[in-house]
């Protein structure tokens, strides 16, 4: 009989691990460097459910969960593993930086938990909705995944064994390098960091001369020092910048009419590739072109002896995709000599940069609809949310691009989900939401860490000579003041918004008479009473019963 028991447990664990083929899992993603710890999941849009399989090189306790910060703050997580009673295995949630509590709804549904070759395999399931406050919401957007892991089973603070990382899981795009890939290396040389705050350093090039067409399709940061490199920016340039050099940005020179940007990566980000079918142009009769690479150090505790050579790595192909991509460049602009103060104090402060796209005829025409498909936001230290309103003949109908829970220490682009059509005469109105209940002084609004931006990229097809369409309200017209936030924050809102439009040749159109329209409540997912996990627990026990009652007549 004993023999007959492990057989069925034996074939119990067959039948879970059935649910780990490459037809029911076929995404897979590393969560971490060192790839140690390997994700691979897939789902039912009928059923409502999705299934993930986690391994990771240890034969204690893994964690895996959704956090809305990349943290422990309101997560919803699952533990488990292989114990020598047995396994365990219950769904978690956090509401800040301490150990989980065990969630009254277990929603999470356990396939299988394996140990194999010193790695521990948790196969679970649950429902794309649930109807559990304490449950994270997927979405068909960007989601930050966290795990831990521990060398024992006793579930304790994990330490170094953690890491995050930003997973679409319902519009999942893999990154691949073809084996004889291209790649043009755009990077600084030795740059001696100064114990500053904030520096910027700015290195002006020609890239490799390609006589003909090509086209970017994967952007992969090269960080030599992750601690210090906030953002790097590469920006094409008019044709009057014929000269090169390699110098602290912004003293006056030729450079600083670079603003067309061409790639971007900020702190948190990967590697990014776009969609199939589009692609970065370069060469051809471009292949003139100077481009200035732009990094902001970040160096807060000013130290010393730092020695950089970071930059990007640009994939490129001679096999030409759809669409040419273009970049545009939206929100608050970040310099000008109308002040743009953030009041001390505030729980919320919102700031709003317009565009107006009915405003690009007057440097390009005609203009066609534009196709966006993916954003960067971007804002410093006391950014908290930002949010891109699409508005059509005054009122919204969609939004660019949404993060109700910014981090600073987390900016990635991210793919929308779906192509989100600008046409002629939409407008465009970036919000950021800031906390400044610490600070003592007020926050300006410029390029220093510790200022404020309010930006947001859009990724977009077909490109047009457009580079950037940002605004800042007028604060010369403000004939009063107050210390009252909320106050102040409706006298920003009124004044007019001085709108500024920049092409290619460093062209630009200033209109004066912007207005600020207000942005929606952002949708929630509507939750569905699918309970697929108790259905799926109740039919995974009926047909092992099933199979277990046939065994032992068998056996009897």
């Amino acid at each position: 009989m004993s023999a007959l028991l492990s057989f069925v447990s034996i074939l119990l664990a067959w039948m879970a691990g059935a649910w780990a083929t490459d037809d029911n899992l076929p995404f897979m993603e590393y969560l971490d460097e060192g790839g140690l710890v390997y994700l691979k999941w897939g789902f039912d849009n009928v059923q409502g459910n999705i299934t993930f399989q986690l391994t990771v090189n240890t034969t204690g306790w893994v964690g895996f969960g959704f956090s809305p910060h990349g943290g422990m703050d309101d997560a919803d997580i699952v533990m488990g593993g292989l114990g020598s009673d047995g396994s365990y295995f219950a769904d978690y949630y956090s509401l800040e930086e301490e150990m989980p509590e065990k969630d009254e709804e277990q929603s999470y549904t356990l396939l299988s938990m394996t140990e194999n070759d010193g790695k521990t395999i948790m196969t679970f399931q649950r429902p794309i909705e649930t109807c559990d406050e304490k449950d994270f919401h997927i979405t068909a957007q960007p989601i930050k995944l966290i795990y831990a892991y521990g060398t024992t089973d006793v579930i304790r603070y994990h330490g170094k064994f953690r890491g995050t990382k930003e997973v679409n899981l319902l519009n999942y795009k893999p990154k691949t390098i073809p084996p004889d890939a291209r790649y043009l290396s755009v990077k600084v040389d030795k740059v001696t960091v100064p114990p500053k705050t904030t520096y910027y350093h700015c290195k002006v090039m020609k890239l490799q001369n390609l006589p003909t067409k090509h086209h970017i399709y994967q952007i992969v940061p090269e960080i030599e020092h992750q601690e210090i490199v906030h953002h790097m920016l590469l920006y094409h340039c008019p044709s009057f910048v014929n000269e090169t050099y390699d110098k602290p940005c912004y003293m006056g020179d030729i450079g600083d009419a670079c603003f067309g940007v061409v790639a971007s990566w900020a702190i948190g980000g990967r590697a990014y590739e776009l969609p199939e079918n589009t692609g970065i142009p370069i060469g051809g009769t471009q292949s003139d072109t100077h481009y200035r690479l732009e990094i902001h150090y970040n160096n807060p505790q000013k130290k010393e002896g730092f020695i950089d050579s970071s930059g990007l790595r640009l994939y490129y192909t001679d096999k030409l995709r759809q669409h040419d991509v273009g970049i545009l460049t939206t929100g608050v602009f970040p310099v000008s000599h109308m002040k743009y103060d953030i009041p001390p104090k505030a729980a919320e402060f919102r700031s709003h940069g317009i565009c107006n796209t009915s405003l690009f005829s007057q440097l390009v025409d005609p203009i066609p609809d534009l196709q966006v498909f993916s954003v960067l936001l971007h804002t410093h230290l006391a950014g908290r949310k930002v949010r891109v309103g699409h508005f059509r003949k005054g009122k919204q109908i969609d939004f660019l691009g949404v993060n109700e829970n910014y981090n600073f220490d987390m900016q990635e682009t991210v793919n929308l989900g779906n192509i989100k059509t600008i046409k002629p005469d939409d407008e465009i109105i970036v919000e950021c939401v800031y906390n400044t209940l610490d600070r003592t002084q007020s926050t300006m609004m410029g390029l220093s860490t510790s200022d404020e931006m309010c930006l947001a990229f859009l990724f977009y097809y077909p490109a047009i000579n457009i580079t950037s369409c940002t605004s800042r309200p007028n604060t010369t017209l403000l004939s009063i003041t107050t210390n009252q936030i909320a106050e102040y924050q409706s006298l920003m809102n009124a004044l007019p918004q001085v709108q500024y439009i920049s092409d290619t040749n460093y062209n630009s159109s200033v209109y004066r008479y912007g207005t600020v329209r207000n942005v929606m409540d952002t949708p929630t997912a509507a939750c569905k009473k699918t309970n697929a996990a108790s259905r799926l627990c109740t039919s995974w026990m009926v047909k092992a019963g099933g199979i277990i009652l046939l065994l032992l007549s068998i056996a009897i």
